[in-house]
């Protein structure tokens, strides 16, 4: 089988690299997961649905694992808890023949499934009319709170156009919370509060809305707008809890702004990559358009540095465009350049069709286009076209390249009138439209007065590299020095104990997000040694789940330390050498851990502190014991030397054993 030709009769073509790289041929193919296929790049939630479906369907060996439940070791997760119920499902059944209700059912489930799958989570269970959904497992997500609530607003509108002849309704509860998840059971039923509270909020909720906890709105910032619900009292929960109603998605654009928020801390340890974008703004005034390109991992802070040359720009005149890709409009032609003109325009989620055009021909009115620059832009917001607005016909391809050619000459009649920042926000979600339509702009904007900025995940691979007018930035971690200054700034004025700031500055490693975050727990809890601040930890899982066939690795190498050696993590592990030593390897190329030294005798480093705590507060607490005793004991036979110069070492995995009187001995 030609695995490429496979590729191109589906549309994919553009995973061939990805296939090949990894060394997936005709004999890997049917067996790939959804993890397999996450770890090779194919980050897109609909292409993957599209390939699953078809290695489904390969003859000889399909992968049973595609349709299968989910089977793996209980472990503790903090997951986002959706119980999604049909309204008045009680007087269907007393009305209806049988075999009627069973057909709006299953259409009921079936649309449930169809949501959910799509927006990244798990059905647990159904139970009759009602469906318990999981986010952030199996698979975690940066964003499963926000992929939960999504997943909501749709099912509660799509369910009540199901069925014609009856009217139904759908209500939801979402709540997000530690729970231990997985085993042996086909159900993966989850020990916790939280399915009992999601359920509890979802029978408080009126027909057609979404309800969250307190758990879910925190980690949710300002991505919705909400109706703030107070305190209630459930049945079965001891004290009232707050919650609150989802409305909608907000208005917010930016997801930097709407999960931070608009009042920003002082900029620390960015001063030469704002200098050097200054510069490159003095040549793009001047005529010869410039291209930045800013590389660098989630939290690292490509947001706050743009947002900290916007700031240092206002008292310029010049205009600002900001363009934002979606992981949720990867399949969506020109999503962001869409989203940017409805944005601009001032399109209010109540406006008329002939209102919002009405809005559009003002917006581009300013850039002075031709009228059929002005028909193709109104055809591309799927706004009604007449008189002037009309196009004529033509091919698909052909409508496209003109399409393009017309949001071009948008830009140039803009740079004309004054100089633009051209900001284009998380390039590692584009589609595969808008990354033509930046490739003509990036070749245009030489002779304009442009300064276009991309920001993207280490992931993603730009093509623009090398030519003259393109400046890659890569940003690395903050020093020790700029990460206490950070620390200092989060804190707002109040002091922290150094020590307690040295904890801080060893588990963040640097990433300004991880500093932030882990300050503000520290002064919320008050207490110096926490966990996980919830708003990193799905984060954190997510990038362990990307590499599930291999998390036990991490989590024998988390238990064992920041360093692990291979030969303390051979002596622990039962996995065969062959298999270890790739398990390792695929660590290794992941960048969770780096490797020094060859196999046998090679020593690997957790590359985050906090990924190393995900890790080993995933195991369950009996599992966690059981291997650090195992730790101590392989220690003992395979390091007896340390036992004078590290005792307390011995003493540390003995105590985390709950072997209290060998740790004492030590």
């Amino acid at each position: 089988m030609d695995v490429l030709a496979w590729l191109q009769s589906l549309g994919l073509e553009q995973y061939e690299r990805a296939f090949r790289e990894n060394d997936v041929d005709a004999q890997v193919l049917p067996r790939l997961t959804a993890d397999d296929l996450i770890s090779i790049g194919v980050t897109s939630v609909g292409h993957r649905r599209r390939l699953l479906d078809a290695i489904a369907t390969l003859p000889g060996e399909a992968s049973a694992a595609l349709d299968s439940p989910v089977r793996a070791a209980p472990e503790r997760r903090q997951l986002t808890v959706m119980f999604c119920d049909l309204v008045g499902s009680t007087a269907l059944s007393a009305r209806l023949d049988p075999e009627d209700l069973r057909g709006i059912i299953g259409a009921y489930h079936r649309c449930v499934t169809d949501f959910v799958e799509g927006c990244g989570g798990f059905v647990a269970r159904y139970m009759g009319d009602g469906v318990l959904v999981y986010f952030g497992y199996p698979q975690a997500h940066e964003d499963d709170a926000e992929r939960a609530t999504r997943c909501g607003l749709a099912l509660v509108d799509r369910v009540a156009q199901l069925n014609q002849a009856e009217e139904l309704h759908a209500r939801v509860g979402i709540a997000t919370g530690l729970v231990v998840v997985g085993g042996e059971v086909v159900e993966h039923d989850v020990a916790g509060d939280t399915p009992n509270l999601a359920a509890r909020l979802q029978a408080l909720a009126e027909p057609d809305t979404v309800v969250i906890a307190a758990s879910t709105r925190r980690l949710l910032g300002n991505l919705f707008e909400y109706r703030d619900l107070g305190e209630i009292e459930l049945k079965g929960i001891a004290a009232p809890v707050p919650a609150w109603q989802v409305l909608c998605p907000s208005a917010v654009a930016s997801r930097f702004e709407a999960l931070r928020g608009s009042a920003l801390t002082p900029l620390v340890g960015r001063d030469e990559e704002i200098d050097l974008l200054l510069r490159r703004w003095e040549r793009a005034k001047s005529g010869d358009g410039q291209v930045v390109l800013i590389c660098g991992e989630p939290g690292i802070g490509k947001s706050r540095i743009t947002a900290e040359l916007e700031g240092r720009l206002n008292a310029e005149p010049h205009i600002r465009l900001r363009y934002f890709c979606s992981p949720y409009h990867q399949d969506s032609a020109l999503f962001p350049f869409v989203d940017q003109l409805g944005r601009v325009s001032g399109f209010a989620p109540d406006d008329p069709p002939a209102a919002r055009l009405e809005k559009l021909e003002a917006l581009l009115a300013r850039a002075t286009p031709p009228d059929e620059d002005v028909a193709f832009i109104v055809d591309l917001l799927s706004l009604p076209a007449s008189g002037r607005h009309r196009l004529p016909n033509l091919g698909p391809q052909r409508k496209k390249e003109l399409t393009l050619g017309a949001l071009l000459r948008q830009l140039e009649g803009l740079a004309h009138e004054q100089p633009v920042v051209m900001v284009f926000e998380d390039g590692h979600w584009i589609d595969p439209t808008s990354r033509e339509l930046l490739d003509l702009t990036i070749e245009r904007i030489r002779s304009l007065p442009v300064l276009l900025i991309v920001t993207f995940r280490p992931e993603f691979q730009p093509p623009w590299t090398g030519q003259p007018q393109v400046t890659m930035l890569t940003l690395n971690r903050l020093d020790r020095h700029d990460q206490r200054a950070l620390v200092a700034q989060t804190s707002g004025g109040r002091a922290l104990p150094n020590d307690v700031v040295d904890q801080i500055v060893d588990r963040t490693d640097g990433v300004p997000l991880f500093i932030e975050e882990l300050t503000k727990s520290v002064l919320e809890s008050g207490v110096p040694l926490v966990g996980i601040p919830t708003t990193l930890h799905d984060s954190l899982m997510a990038r362990l789940d990307r590499l599930a066939s291999v998390r036990l690795v991490a989590q024998i190498g988390a238990a064992i330390g920041r360093q692990f050696p291979y030969v303390l993590v051979r002596a622990v592990s039962d996995l065969p050498e062959d298999e270890l030593g790739a398990a390792l390897a695929r660590l290794v190329a992941s960048e969770l851990v780096f490797q020094r030294g060859t196999l046998s005798g090679a020593v690997y480093t957790f590359k985050h502190a906090l990924v190393l705590d995900a890790a080993h507060g995933s195991l369950l607490r009996s599992t966690r014991q059981q291997l650090h005793a195992q730790i101590a004991e392989a220690l003992e036979a395979h390091s007896p030397e340390l036992m004078d110069s590290q005792p307390e070492l011995f003493a540390q995995h003995y105590a985390e054993a709950g072997l209290v009187e060998k740790s004492i001995a030590y």
